[in-house]
């Protein structure tokens, strides 16, 4: 008896790429991730910059890590590369204490997350608004 083995056709082809232990909450980077999903890869890294938000670098730190996979390990076109998937999830959270009045304490959060790029290399390109 042998192993069976699977053939993976790759017909859509992915880079991904983790950032780990983001200094921010879920909360705050999930509307980040949403404006970025289905856009190309220039696009949204523009949008990035010009956006106030601190947590924005990271991401954009993320994103070029992913370019720079697809180019170096797969030899995709980057000019052709969307942003397939963006998603966050829960890392640790520190616990901290604030002193308050009468001997009391308070306690502080500091949540950690992870940020998942997954870029694709679109066939063909539609040109719709901010998208193309």
């Amino acid at each position: 008896m042998s192993k069976k083995t699977k053939k993976l056709d790759n017909k859509d082809k992915i880079v991904k790429s983790v950032n780990k232990n983001i200094r921010s909450s879920t909360r705050k980077l999930k509307p980040i991730l949403k404006a970025i999903v289905g856009k190309k890869v220039d696009i949204a890294i523009r949008n990035l910059s010009f956006s106030e938000k601190r947590i924005t670098h990271d991401i954009k730190k993320t994103i070029s890590s992913a370019v720079a996979n697809a180019e170096n390990n797969y030899q995709y076109d980057i000019d052709k590369l969307i942003v397939k998937e963006a998603y966050c999830g829960k890392q640790i959270v520190m616990k901290r204490f604030r002193p308050r009045a009468k001997g009391r304490a308070a306690p502080i959060k500091k949540p950690y997350s992870n940020i998942t790029i997954i870029l694709s290399e679109a066939k063909t390109l539609e040109k719709h608004g901010t998208k193309s």
